[in-house]
């Protein structure tokens, strides 16, 4: 009895193909394992150019940074594993802190300005949620859409002002203060990611999740409710984002229409290059971590070692093809 591989046609795989493929599997199957070793890679390549890489200011900067990101690439990685995206988290994320803001105005209320922008990015989610699943568009377009919709509202909405003329001194705070020594977005990212990681991990919801993005046709017939699970998934996405555009209006101290502007093509890259399939049905929150601060830590050392700011936007984009492209061999590879 022959013990040859084949390929799907039935014929014999070749000599030279056995052990590619053999070493893809083990790259993708030990992806974590992988970007944590780049991770490593980087930041000592980064200090031995410049010493300053580990300066505690700096690393602060990395951390608050990567903070932001995470809070929303952790929803993304919910709902890519649901088998959809949004790419209206950028502009959403500056309306919610122009919301906020002239919540605050208005008000001097500090807990109004925060409950007003979570409402807003709650309600950009539920709105794309209900696109994508009642009315049946593709999540790319309507999540295109609706990041047009929000890039031309948050003008007419702020008549092309910054938000800033509340007197509430405890605002700037919540991006810029400390707890316990670590910057407070970093305290919220880590209870973000914790609690996200234990419904996935560990909750009826979180397989649910990944039945419907895994087999949409069969979580139906199985009586999962698959339209209500993406919309949930839209919610939590969209509120995540009402988070971020708060600790990002703090730190500007404003609302303004311009923030977030390119936000959601690092999210969508550290998303897929720590290993959530495009196609739904696979994610990890910890290869989402690991993909967050890959790319923080380039855009910083492209900082300090006084390279053309210009390459931040061009990473992400090579990310995104070369993660996308390891997805799909991942897909090949399970189907043969």
């Amino acid at each position: 009895m022959s013990d040859a591989r084949t390929t799907v046609s039935g014929a014999p795989a070749s000599a030279d193909e056995r052990p590619r493929r053999g070493l893809v599997d083990r790259v993708l199957a030990n992806r974590q394992i992988v970007l944590l070793a780049l991770l490593v890679i980087l930041c000592v390549g980064i200090s031995i150019g410049s010493s300053s890489f580990y300066s505690v200011d700096n690393i602060v900067s990395i951390l608050r940074q990567s903070a932001m990101v995470l809070i929303v690439a952790t929803g993304m990685t919910l709902l890519l594993i649901t088998g959809e995206v949004d790419l209206s988290v950028g502009a959403s994320m500056a309306f919610t802190g122009a919301v906020a803001m002239a919540a605050m105005n208005n008000t001097d209320s500090l807990m109004l300005g925060i409950l007003a922008g979570l409402a807003f990015g709650g309600a950009v989610g539920l709105f794309n949620g209900f696109v994508v699943t009642v009315l049946r568009v593709n999540s790319l377009i309507a999540t295109i859409a609706s990041l047009m919709i929000l890039q031309g509202g948050v003008f007419v909405f702020t008549r092309e002002a910054v938000q800033n003329h509340h007197q509430l001194h405890a605002f700037p705070g919540i991006g810029a203060g400390f707890v316990l020594g670590l910057p407070i977005p970093v305290v919220i990212a880590a209870v973000t990611f914790i609690v996200a990681w234990i419904t996935l991990a560990k909750t009826t919801y979180g397989r649910r999740l990944f039945a419907v993005g895994g087999n949409p046709s069969a979580a139906r017939l199985s009586g999962l409710r698959a339209n209500r699970l993406k919309i949930s998934a839209f919610v939590i996405t969209g509120l995540l984002v009402g988070v971020t555009g708060l600790v990002l209006a703090s730190l500007m101290n404003a609302g303004q229409p311009t923030a977030g502007r390119g936000f959601e093509l690092i999210v969508v890259a550290s998303v897929i290059l720590g290993g959530t399939s495009l196609f739904g049905g696979q994610g990890t929150l910890v290869g989402t971590l690991l993909g967050v601060l890959i790319l923080k830590v380039i855009d910083n050392g492209i900082i300090i070692l006084g390279l053309n700011q210009d390459l931040q936007i061009v990473v992400p984009g090579v990310i995104i093809i070369i993660a996308v492209y390891l997805d799909q061999l991942r897909k090949k590879h399970h189907a043969t």
